[in-house]
């Protein structure tokens, strides 16, 4: 009986390393010689830069050199996703600032020093001479009138206009002929990663071969390499990237920032290695935030609750300058996916990009799907009280029915596979729905708050296919490759392109190449992270990696599989197609103890001793995989709070999540995916949120002031799935590491306004934090002093 290691939820072999303090991370490398870089950065959000005085950091013993933008020959810091049809603007992003800066932490000036305590030192004895000018932070109030301008050529500080629509004509009607209309406006506050591991970079110059070497905290670091080459002027050939140990990403490990450009740069001109770190308090001041968006949006309805149209209009802030991906994530990522799991005949996305001086804004865990689902989410909630129907009900009438292979929505794009209703009804039995509105009823008899939330979603993943990418602006392909080489003693050494930091793939991986051929997954091992040993790859981010990179590693050994069978048929003297398989052995079919083991086929092959005829020796294999469609897992999310009257503290008392990813390799590591990503969406809804003053100044910039969600806030989660296989992928694979993030910030939060119904609270800004919900409940009561604190009615 063959027991499959597909589907079992075996032990991450990352983590002995990782608890033990065995894990080297990039600040941990040390080199010879080594120097350390220190960042003089701007605290005005938008001046003018008049002077710079670097003479006394010059002179000070242990500071070898210390630089300016005058003194760079340095490429600007590019945006890779040029939206197109949308008059993108992508203003220079000096990795020094020359003559302005645009946010707090735009860096002015480095210096490099024999340590890093030194090299701080001596930036802060550097003078710079600054001409303040005003500030915007508000990305809806950076497009008025008479409001600051951060570029010449970017009139009123927009940055792009992107539309996407079913049809104007068609959305007007819906609208015009609805029975209801609801309508709000969401403040999507911006967040902090806040990855475990502070951004990093060490560079290493070898003049006698002109190649460089960088080490850094990258989720990419092919694409790492591919920019930092045009950003050094150095051939692609010459610059190898290596991302270590990872300590957590969320996305702000993406972009290519100026700090690693400069490391790289500095020790090309020195002639040493350069290592910079930063700190925690810099990492939120210059590591990309998430979010930041400001929605007008509005759904129509029927009266019987046909939901016939949705529209928005979103306000995003890009910050001082466009990151990486920064314009894809409130349009591409964002846009399509107004729609969610319903079958919704109109919709209509006007997304508009706009510079504000602040720090420049990413992808942050779901990246543009979360905001998606919460604005559908919520509306469907304002839609249903208005119809005075249950929220449940109404989600359930606009599903979109089962479907196996293809459904296409009114924005045009083709969802792989779905069954919704299923995935609804397992969490509502779960959570006792209907039981829970009667214990609802009862407690608000008695007082006491209670609230329940549901979200019904579907995300788009698994980023690809390339053509797709190109069409949207993305410099870039988006499939994966990897080789698989098995050793003449039967074990495996598969290198992947894609970079994973903590999604557990060096043992789902493993996984996968153990089922397809039988080698234990102990003999397995996965290589990724260094360009110089690896395949090309685009990274590790939209939860693509197993979705793609997966498939190409299964297609790999297939091929693998299928040359075994072959060599083995030929020492078993049979025909191949008289071979079956199971658990790593070839049999003549109908003789199963007439055998060979892949490990003594690989040997076979190894040594070329006795061949078939055509084949070449060794076992190994390589395999490109171009996505032809993205993956859209999907599921239902349950949440029940209690507000403590006296004080406003939201208590989430359970928590329900049914996610469908496809089949799942390891349930354990799904479970951890599915945990962590509701802890980062709860922690939006609940705790989180940047705040600058109206100078640009982060009021948050330490843990003192960011509230970063603790244990101690949440239940035991209470996890099952459905498994709905997606018909392009070779075992039906769909991603799984942002489903979290983007469906419990909204189940959260419509829990809490379920709980505020008595006070007739309909919409609130997030966070939702004790203070805030406190002073609505007594506003509400009329006994506070008429302060909204972003509580308003909607409609």
């Amino acid at each position: 009986m063959s027991t499959r290691i597909f589907g079992s939820g075996i032990k991450r072999r990352e983590d002995p390393r990782l608890i033990t303090g065995g894990a080297k991370y990039t600040d941990d490398m040390a080199l010879p010689g080594m120097l350390h870089m220190a960042m003089l950065r701007s605290p005005y959000a938008h001046a003018h830069i008049k002077h710079i005085d670097t003479a006394t950091a010059q002179g000070m013993e242990g500071v070898v050199a210390v630089y300016t933008a005058t003194d760079l020959s340095l490429g600007a810091v590019p945006c890779a996703w040029l939206v197109p049809n949308s008059d993108l603007k992508t203003p220079a992003h000096p990795p020094l600032a020359a003559d302005k800066v645009r946010y707090v932490g735009d860096a002015v000036a480095i210096v490099i020093a024999e340590d890093r305590y030194l090299a701080q030192d001596a930036a802060d004895t550097i003078h710079v001479e600054y001409e303040v000018l005003g500030a915007v932070v508000n990305p809806e109030e950076a497009t008025q009138e008479g409001a600051p301008q951060l570029f010449d050529d970017v009139p009123n500080n927009i940055a792009f206009r992107w539309i996407a629509s079913s049809g104007d004509e068609g959305v007007e009607k819906a609208f015009a002929e609805a029975d209801v209309v609801v309508k709000d406006r969401i403040v999507q506050q911006r967040l902090l990663p806040t990855a475990m591991e502070p951004r990093a970079a060490l560079a290493q110059w070898n003049s006698g071969t002109g190649e460089m070497t960088i080490w850094c905290t990258s989720q990419n670091p092919h694409i790492h390499r591919f920019i930092l080459s045009g950003m050094l002027g150095l051939a692609e050939h010459k610059v190898r990237v290596i991302a270590p140990e990872v300590g957590g990403g969320f996305g702000s490990k993406i972009p290519v920032y100026a700090d690693e450009a400069l490391a790289a740069w500095a020790s090309m001109k020195l002639n040493r290695p350069v290592k910079w770190a930063e700190t925690r308090s810099e990492n939120y001041l210059v590591t990309i935030h998430g979010r930041d968006h400001i929605e007008h949006v509005e759904m129509a309805a029927t009266s019987d609750g046909t939901i016939t149209a949705i529209r928005g209009t979103v306000y995003a802030g890009m910050g001082a300058y466009l990151s990486t991906a920064g314009p894809g994530i409130p349009t591409i990522l964002h846009g399509l996916m107004y729609c969610g799991p319903y079958t919704i005949p109109h919709a209509r996305c006007e997304s508009i990009g706009v510079f504000t001086t602040t720090t420049p804004t990413d992808a942050y865990r779901g990246a543009g799907r979360p905001e998606a689902v919460f604005l559908m989410e919520r509306l469907i909630d304002q839609v249903a009280r208005k119809l005075n129907m249950d929220p449940v009900e109404l989600r359930r009438k606009n599903l979109i029915p089962p479907f196996e292979d293809g459904y296409t929505i009114p924005l045009g794009l083709t969802y792989d596979s779905g069954n919704y209703e299923v995935a609804l009804d397992k969490a509502l039995a779960m959570i006792g729905y209907a039981d829970f509105r009667k214990e609802q009823a009862e407690a608000r008899k008695q007082g006491r708050y209670l609230g329940i939330g549901v979200t019904t979603y579907c995300e788009i993943c698994g980023l690809g296919p390339s053509q797709v990418a190109g069409a949207t602006g993305f410099q870039g392909g988006l499939w994966e490759s990897t080789i698989i080489r098995v050793t003449p003693t039967g074990k495996v050494h598969a290198m992947i392109g894609a970079s994973p930091h903590g999604q557990g793939e060096e043992t789902t991986f493993a996984q996968l190449i153990s089922d397809e051929i039988g080698i234990p997954v102990e003999d397995i091992e996965i290589l990724h992270g260094d360009t110089g040993n690896t395949p090309m790859g685009w990274g590790t981010y939209g939860s693509r990696t197993t979705p793609v990179a997966g498939a190409a590693l299964v297609l790999a050994t297939r091929k693998i599989k299928e040359k075994a069978r072959a060599m083995a048929a030929h020492l078993l003297e049979a025909a191949v197609e008289d071979i079956d398989y199971e658990d790593g052995k070839f049999f003549v079919k109908g003789s199963p103890d007439k055998f060979k083991t892949i490990q003594e086929a690989t040997l076979m092959a190894t040594l070329a001793w006795n061949m078939p005829e055509g084949m070449d020796p060794g076992m190994e294999a390589s395999q490109f995989y171009d996505p032809p469609n993205f993956v859209y897992p999907f599921g239902t999310h349950i949440a029940i709070v209690e507000i403590e009257a006296d004080t406003g503290i939201v208590h989430l008392k359970r928590y329900v999540a049914v996610d469908d990813c496809g089949p799942q390799i390891n349930p354990v590591i799904v479970a951890g995916q599915i945990h962590g990503g509701i802890v980062q969406g709860v922690g939006q809804a609940l705790f989180e949120g940047v705040v600058y003053d109206e100078h640009g100044q982060l009021l948050t910039g330490s843990m003192m002031d960011y509230a970063v969600p603790r244990a101690e806030a949440f239940p035991e989660f209470e996890l099952d799935h459905t498994v709905t296989p997606s018909p392009h992928h070779p075992v039906g694979l769909k991603g799984v590491g942002e489903t979290g993030t983007i469906a419990s910030t909204p189940t959260v939060y419509n829990a809490v306004i379920d709980a505020l119904q008595p006070f007739g609270i309909k919409t609130m800004e997030m966070p939702l934090t004790a203070a805030r919900v406190w002073e609505a409940m007594q506003r509400r009561n009329g006994s506070a002093n008429g302060s909204t604190n972003g509580v308003h009615e909607g409609s």
